[in-house]
């Protein structure tokens, strides 16, 4: 006596098609979102935006284009920290007449280590100035400073 072949189940069949569509949308978002969209430049978190880009991409002379003429100009310049793995995120601003705070977190990424890759984590402030019908950074966290602090006299 032959045993009946069983027939597909179809629950299976719909389960793993689910599945292999969900993977396919996953891959399709992950291939299609590139670099952050630009703020406007003529406010203060465009400028840190394009400033915090320049540093860590390591090109300074773009950087010192968004600082204040008395910091640019006396700029003596520092190391910069670990900027590999860094990505900035804008938490929030207090835009005054002529001045703004810009508030970012700043989120560096290391591989390696026993558990695996680890970050650490730091929230800072981004000092800015009205210039021109535009803004410059007059401070800029320390790890992302590319101008050493000056002493007041």
């Amino acid at each position: 006596m032959e045993s009946p072949v069983a027939k597909p189940d179809r629950t299976l069949i719909v389960i793993l098609g689910v599945i292999g569509a969900l993977v396919i949308v996953a891959l399709i978002v992950v291939f299609t979102t590139g670099e952050p969209e630009l703020l406007d430049e003529s406010t203060p978190e465009g400028v840190v935006q394009r400033y915090s880009a320049a540093v860590i991409d390591g090109d300074e002379a773009a950087a010192m284009e968004y600082l204040v003429p008395e910091l640019a100009d006396s700029c003596e310049r520092t190391a910069i920290g670990p900027v590999d793995g860094m990505r900035v995120t804008l938490v929030s601003t207090t835009e005054r007449d002529d001045s703004a705070d810009v508030n970012v977190l700043m989120v560096t990424s290391y591989d390696g280590g026993p558990f695996g890759s680890s970050e650490y984590e730091e929230e800072a402030v981004f000092d800015l100035v009205a210039a021109d019908g535009g803004w410059l950074i007059e401070s800029a966290p320390w790890s992302l400073a590319i101008c050493a602090p000056k002493m007041v006299q």
